[in-house]
């Protein structure tokens, strides 16, 4: 179902940046899971250039029952711009649910009014995709910006309308880091490595995936997927011990 998403963001991918792979390790690229009716794959990739130090999808495919698109975007450290967060999920036709952000870092007033605010005109169009869903797992004011796109929705709608809305989210990122200022400071450097890595380890701690990754992959598996991979700078909490 997302397929075509995965593809637009390869040929952009591969048509503006000088890519390298990134390495994943082993055992964690691909995987495929019989448990259950259904057969479920789950394959991943990565990439770096010089201006984004890590690129990241995965998608699931569990036929019918599942359909999973997930990728971030990490920017180097010498731009202090937004991370790209995609996450489009699908379990049967009833329940299509599509997450799609430019994701502050700094919560700083002046922050988003330099990198979040320009969005307003842009979002404003997708109006039908800023549904106000509750978030569950997650804070609405930290790493999201206000104007995100979260909604249930429907297949076709998400094969016209957010498809283009997906388009667009990804053609303003390439702006927004053409126009991004070097920083050459170590200070202001040190600062954007904190945040990202910040960033992982919030995620990893609440990421709602993790459960779906264990109910096909196994635990062990999906806990080094987590925290190996798709959250790599995030620390595991640690388990209490009995006496």
């Amino acid at each position: 179902m997302y397929r075509p998403f995965l593809e637009h963001l390869e040929k952009e991918l591969f048509s503006k940046f000088d890519l390298r792979s990134r390495p994943i390790p082993a055992g964690l690229e691909a995987n495929v899971s019989n448990r259950g009716k259904n057969q479920a794959t789950i394959q991943s990739w990565c990439y770096e250039c010089t201006e984004l130090r890590k690129i990241r999808y995965t998608y699931i495919d569990a036929g019918a029952a599942a359909q999973v698109f997930n990728s971030v975007i990490y920017p180097s450290y010498h731009y202090d711009i937004p991370l790209l967060g995609i996450d489009l999920l699908s379990f049967g036709k009833n329940k299509i649910i599509v997450v799609l952000d430019i994701q502050p870092l700094f919560q700083e007033e002046s922050y988003l009014n330099k990198y979040i605010e320009p969005m307003r005109s842009l979002r404003e169009k997708y109006n039908d995709f800023a549904q106000n869903l509750e978030m569950k797992f997650y804070d609405a004011n930290q790493y999201f910006s206000k104007y995100l796109l979260f909604a249930k929705t429907d297949v076709e709608t998400v094969q016209t309308t957010f498809f283009r809305a997906y388009q667009d989210y990804i053609r303003f990122y390439w702006q927004m880091l053409e126009q991004a200022e070097i920083i050459e400071t170590e200070a202001e450097i040190q600062k954007i490595v904190k945040a990202q890595k910040d960033y992982d380890q919030y995620s990893a701690e609440r990421d709602p995936a993790s459960g779906l990754f264990s109910s096909y992959f196994g635990h062990e598996w999906s806990e080094k997927f987590l925290y190996e991979f798709l959250f790599e700078d995030a620390v595991p909490l640690a388990v209490p011990t009995t006496a």
